[in-house]
C-alpha cells in the first residue's frame, strides 16, 4: 500500500533500521520504499521492483566489479534503493555510478532483519502495533514504582525519547524537550483535553514528529509525548496506541506522587505557620529538626510569587533545584500563589556577603522565569527563630512592590535603599514602624539631633534657611547637618521617592 510506504530518510531514523548505514546517497531523489525483494547474490537479476528495496544477502566484497553491474540492474528494474550485506565502503566507481543513476546504496550486518522490518511496516502495520503494545504491557508489569521508571520503560520499548510535558510544553519528567518542540506543543495542544480526544500529531520542520496523548484525572493538564525523528506511517500509527496504554500507569504514579507532595506541603506550611506566630515551642523545634530546618542563626527571607495558574506543590522541586544551582541552601515552603524561602547563616553576613547573596537570588529568579512568571522580594538579615517571621514579612512586602516594577526585573532586595522604597508601601502594615526605625538608625544617636533636623528640613520643603530658623541654629550648621544625614543614610534628598519615604519615617518614629 502506497500510503504505508515510508521515505528512505524516515526508515533510516527508525529503530528497526538502527544498523543500516548509507554507502552511497543521492541528494536529488527521496525514494519511498513500497516493500522489499530479497536476492541471494550480487549476480542475481531482479524482477521489476517498482520502488521496492533490493536486498542482497551475500555481498562480501563491496569493491567487486559485480557490485557495479548490480547497481545498474537494480536501477533498470526500478529499485527504490539497494541494500548490501556488510558495511564495507563501496569502490569509487560504484559510488559514482550510484550517484549518476540516483540509486541509494545501503549496507547492514544483517540485511534479512532490515528486510523483515520494512516488510512489517509496509505490509503488516497491525502486527507491528500489536507487538509494541504487548511489549509495553509486559514491560510495565516489571517496571519500578516511580514515574521516571515508567517513562524509561516506555522509551526502551519504543526506542524513542518519551517526555511528560505540561500544558505549556515544559518538561515535567523524562527526556527534556527542545525549545522548538516545546513551542510546537504549546501551540498545538488544547489547554483542557477531553477523555475521548484522539492522540495529537505535530509535524516539525525538521521532519520529526511529536505524538502526544493526554494524561487525565491528575490535576493540572499534562501530556505523554514521544518524539519520532522520521515519519514512518506504521510507526506513527502504532506509537499513540502504546502511549494510550502507558498513560493510565503514568496517571496512577502521578496521583500517588500528588498525595505525597500535598502531604509534605501541608506539613511544611503548618510548621511555618507556627514559626510566624510567636516563639517556637519545644515541639515546634523538634519538628523543625525533623525537616532539617535550622532555626538559630541569621536568616534571609525570600518571597517568590508566581503569576497565573501554577502547581505550587508540584513545582517546588524546581525552586529548590534553582537555589541549589546557585550554591544556596534554602528552605522552601509552598504558600498561596508562590513560595516562601529563607537562607540561614551561622554568623551575621557582612555587607558584601549580603550583596553577593542578593545577586545569587536574582540569578535564581532568572532560572525560574524560564518556566514560571516569577517576581521576588528579599528581606533583610534577621537573627534567631523570630527573625524568620520578620525577614519573611519584609520579603513578602518587597515582593508585592516588585510585582508591579517590570523596570527592575520584578526583583526587590530590602537593603537600605530598598527599605526607603518600601516605606511607602508599608505605612499601613505592622512592619512599618520597625522599618522606619531601621532606616533612620544610622542618624539616631549622632550628635546634633539629626532625626529632628531631618524632619524639620523636610517639613520646610527642603529649605536650609527655614530649618535653621526653626531650630534656632546657624544656617551653615543646618547645611552641615543635612550633608551629614545624606552621607550617613546613603540617600539623595533630591530624589522625590527617597525624600517622601524619609519624611514619613521621620514623622512616625519617636525621637526620644
Amino acid at each position: 500500500m502506497t500510503d504505508l510506504a515510508p521515505t528512505l530518510t524516515a526508515m533510516l531514523s527508525s529503530p528497526g533500521w538502527n544498523d543500516v548505514v548509507v554507502l552511497a546517497a543521492t541528494a536529488i531523489r527521496e525514494p519511498r520504499l513500497t516493500g522489499s525483494q530479497v536476492v541471494l547474490e550480487v549476480s542475481a537479476h531482479p524482477e521489476q521492483l517498482d520502488g521496492r528495496l533490493l536486498v542482497v544477502l551475500l555481498a562480501d566484497d563491496h569493491a567487486d566489479w559485480r557490485i557495479d553491474a548490480l547497481i545498474s540492474r537494480a536501477s533498470a528494474a526500478g529499485a527504490g534503493a539497494l541494500l548490501l550485506a556488510g558495511v564495507e565502503p563501496l569502490g569509487r566507481g560504484a559510488q559514482l555510478l550510484a550517484e549518476r543513476l540516483q540509486l541509494p546504496v545501503l549496507g547492514c550486518p544483517d540485511p534479512l532483519a532490515a528486510h523483515e522490518y520494512l516488510r512489517r511496516v509496509t505490509a503488516e502495520p497491525e502486527v507491528l502495533r500489536s507487538d509494541l503494545v504487548l511489549r509495553a504491557v509486559s514491560a510495565l508489569r516489571r517496571a519500578g514504582g516511580d514515574l521516571n521508571a515508567v517513562l524509561r520503560t516506555t522509551a526502551d520499548v519504543l526506542d524513542r525519547p518519551v517526555t511528560l510535558a505540561g500544558a505549556d510544553g515544559g518538561t515535567l519528567a523524562g527526556e527534556p524537550l527542545e525549545p522548538d518542540e516545546r513551542t510546537a506543543l504549546a501551540t498545538a495542544l488544547p489547554r483542557v483535553p477531553v477523555a475521548w480526544a484522539a492522540p495529537y500529531r505535530i509535524d516539525l520542520p525538521s521532519g520529526a514528529v511529536l505524538l502526544a496523548v493526554a494524561v487525565l484525572g491528575v490535576g493540572p493538564v499534562c501530556w505523554l509525548v514521544a518524539r519520532l525523528p522520521g515519519a514512518v506511517p506504521a510507526e506513527v500509527a502504532a506509537v499513540p496506541d502504546v502511549l494510550s496504554v502507558v498513560a493510565p500507569a503514568v496517571g496512577e504514579r502521578m496521583a500517588l506522587r500528588r498525595l505525597e507532595l500535598e502531604r509534605d506541603a501541608r506539613q511544611r506550611t503548618s510548621l511555618l505557620g507556627e514559626l510566624l506566630h510567636g516563639e517556637p515551642s519545644e515541639a515546634t523545634r523538634r519538628r523543625a529538626v525533623d525537616l532539617g530546618w535550622q532555626l538559630d542563626g541569621w536568616h534571609t527571607g525570600i518571597r517568590i510569587g508566581a503569576e497565573g495558574q501554577v502547581d505550587v506543590a508540584g513545582r517546588r522541586a524546581d525552586v529548590v533545584e534553582a537555589f541549589d544551582a546557585e550554591g544556596l541552601r534554602a528552605v522552601v515552603v509552598e504558600q498561596g500563589d508562590g513560595w516562601s524561602a529563607w537562607i540561614t547563616a551561622v554568623r551575621e553576613p557582612t555587607a558584601t556577603e549580603v550583596q553577593q547573596q542578593a545577586a545569587a537570588i536574582r540569578r535564581v529568579q532568572r532560572r525560574l522565569v524560564q518556566t514560571v512568571d516569577a517576581y521576588v522580594g528579599v528581606g533583610r538579615v534577621q537573627p534567631g527563630p523570630s527573625g524568620i517571621a520578620t525577614t519573611l514579612a519584609e520579603a513578602g512586602d518587597a515582593a508585592g512592590l516588585a510585582r508591579g516594577r517590570a523596570e527592575t526585573g520584578r526583583f526587590l532586595h530590602v537593603d537600605r535603599l530598598g527599605l526607603a522604597q518600601l516605606l511607602l508601601a508599608w505605612t499601613r502594615t505592622d512592619t512599618f514602624q520597625p522599618a522606619a526605625r531601621a532606616l533612620l538608625a544610622p542618624i539616631k544617636d549622632q550628635p546634633g539631633d539629626l532625626v529632628t533636623t531631618l524632619a524639620v528640613y523636610l517639613d520646610t520643603e527642603s529649605s536650609v534657611a527655614e530649618t535653621a530658623a526653626v531650630l534656632g541654629i546657624h544656617r551653615n550648621t543646618a547645611a552641615a547637618r543635612i550633608a551629614k544625614i545624606q552621607h550617613l543614610l546613603g540617600v539623595d534628598l533630591t530624589n522625590p521617592d527617597e525624600r517622601l519615604a524619609l519624611h514619613l519615617a521621620s514623622r512616625t518614629t519617636p525621637t526620644e
